[in-house]
C-alpha cells in the first residue's frame, strides 16, 4: 500500500522510491533493494503498474519509471478504505483500553 501510495502521486523510479521509504526509516527500518526491485515487479506482473523506460543522463543507461494502472488506483483505493476501518476498529480497541487503564 505505501508503495502504491508513493507511486500514486508521481510517475518515479527505484531509487527515488527507496529514497522516500527511508526518510520513514525511523518506523518502518532501511528499505532495500533487495525487497523493493521484487515488490515493484509483482506489482507490474499484477497489472497494477506500468513501466517506462527514460535515458538516464547520469550514466548514459536508461531509468524504468513506474506509475499506477487504473486497476492499480481502484487496488489503492480499496486497500485505503480497508486501511481506514482497521485503524478505526484498532483506535476503539486502544481507546478502550485506555479507559480501563485510567480507571484503576
Amino acid at each position: 500500500m505505501i508503495l502504491l501510495c508513493i507511486i500514486g502521486k508521481k510517475e518515479t523510479y527505484g531509487y527515488e522510491i527507496i529514497s522516500e521509504l527511508n526518510k520513514s526509516s525511523e518506523v518502518l527500518g532501511f528499505a532495500r533493494e533487495g525487497t523493493v526491485y521484487p515488490i515493484l515487479y509483482r506489482l507490474t506482473e499484477a497489472g497494477l503498474l506500468q513501466t517506462r523506460l527514460a535515458p538516464s543522463a547520469a550514466n548514459g543507461g536508461s531509468k524504468k519509471f513506474y506509475s499506477l494502472t487504473s486497476e492499480g488506483r481502484l487496488c489503492l483505493e480499496e486497500q485505503l478504505c480497508f486501511w481506514r476501518q482497521f485503524a478505526d476498529c484498532v483506535d476503539g480497541y486502544i481507546s478502550g483500553y485506555r479507559e480501563t487503564e485510567e480507571e484503576k
